[in-house]
This record gives C-alpha cells, sequence and structure tokens, in this order.
C-alpha cells in the first residue's frame, strides 16, 4: 500500500506540475507555450505517467477516477481516502513549488474558473468527466489504467477535452488539479464545480458502462473489456 500511495503522490505532483505548470509559463511568457501546447501537455503527462505508474498504483492521479473505480466495484473502498489523500498532498506541493518559482509574476498558478457562467462550465466537467471515465473505465484492467493502448487512449482523450473546452470551463476533470492551485493561490471562486462536476461524471460513467459495455463490466474486477 505505501508503494501505491507514494506512486498516487508523485504521479499527481507530476500532472499538476506539469499542465499548470505549462498555463503559468504561458502565462508570463506571453503565450510561448499556447493553449493547443496546454493542451498536449496534460495529454501527454498522463500517457506517460499510466505507463510508468499503472502497474504500481493504477495511476489514478484523479480523485473522481478513483471514486468511480470504488463505484464500479473494481476498487476496495478501505483504499479510496488513502488514495485521495496522497493526490491532494501530490498536486498541493507541486502548486507550492510552482508558487515558489513564480512568486514575483501574477498568475492563478493555473487555476480554474468559468469563463461565462458557472452552470455551463460545470455542465461540460461533468459531460468531459463522464466521458474520460468512461474510457479509462473500457481500457483499464480492474482499477488499473494498464495495457498497450491503455496510456494512449486516456491521454488522448484529455488532450482533446483540453483542447475544446479549456477556453471555457479549464476542462479540469480533476478535483485535486483544480484544488491545489486554488488553495495555493487563494482563488477559491466557483471552486465547488470542480469539485462536485467530476465527481458526478465520474459516477455516471459507472453506470452508462453498465448499460453499453457486456455484462459485468463494472460488477468484477473483470473490466469492461
Amino acid at each position: 500500500m505505501r508503494r501505491e500511495l507514494a506512486a498516487e503522490a508523485f504521479g499527481t505532483f507530476a500532472l499538476v506540475f506539469a499542465g499548470t505548470g505549462a498555463i503559468v509559463i504561458n502565462d508570463v511568457t506571453g503565450g510561448a507555450i499556447t493553449h493547443v501546447g496546454v493542451a498536449l501537455t496534460f495529454g501527454l503527462v498522463v500517457l506517460a505517467l499510466i505507463y510508468a505508474l499503472g502497474e504500481v498504483s493504477g495511476a489514478h492521479l484523479n480523485p473522481a477516477v478513483t471514486i468511480g473505480f470504488w463505484a464500479a466495484r473494481r476498487f476496495p473502498g478501505r483504499q479510496v481516502a488513502p488514495y485521495l489523500f496522497a493526490q491532494v498532498s501530490g498536486a498541493l506541493i507541486a502548486s507550492a513549488v510552482l508558487r515558489l518559482l513564480f512568486d514575483g509574476d501574477k498568475t492563478h498558478l493555473g487555476a480554474t474558473v468559468p469563463r461565462d457562467w458557472p452552470m455551463q462550465s460545470f455542465v461540460l466537467e461533468f459531460v468531459l468527466t463522464l466521458v474520460l471515465m468512461f474510457v479509462i473505465l473500457s481500457v483499464s484492467t480492474g482499477a488499473k489504467e494498464k495495457g498497450l493502448l491503455a496510456g494512449v487512449a486516456v491521454g488522448a482523450v484529455i488532450g482533446f477535452e483540453a483542447m475544446f473546452a479549456g477556453p471555457i470551463s479549464g476542462a479540469s476533470m480533476n478535483p485535486a488539479r483544480s484544488l491545489a492551485p486554488a488553495l495555493v493561490a487563494g482563488h477559491l471562486d466557483h471552486l465547488w464545480i470542480y469539485l462536485a462536476a467530476p465527481t458526478l461524471g465520474a459516477l455516471t460513467a459507472v453506470g452508462l458502462c453498465r448499460g453499453v459495455q457486456a455484462p459485468g463490466c463494472c460488477q468484477t474486477a473483470g473490466g469492461c473489456a
């Protein structure tokens, strides 16, 4: 269990450091990374981490994903809280490091905020996470994202969803990714959207998996495929 928690903490640290770091550097350099570059950074870092950590912890890196696996009966309830603690801790450390590196710059550390009205971003985050969790359930084995194409599939979903929805909602899909920069930068407005919508989206994806995939998809450890 210790190795799994260390993997989740480090993996979420790397995800938030690279992904929100790309946003921060794009801001302070006047757009050198570009929106497309930010989206690709999120997708690529998740792709790499799945291959690096999938065999250790499952590379959840996301409280909504862990809760989704638990709801799908692929993950023991006693491990949910430790996983969530590890993920949030890793994300907070990443945001703290970025704050130290860019303390002199006026940046929100990649905090996610709605571009327009809050419910628009709530629905977007709900649907984005629903699609992401459905793909994860479909390509994973038990509660582990592993296999030849799992990283490519999940990384691609995160990349293309960040590409088209990022300018509106921030395309978080991950409560830890939104919570950490919000707390460290002190921008807590609308944080509830990025905690509630991804969690509800992940839970809804479990029901969708049961309805679309083969019987037993989300009732055993056998996976959807």
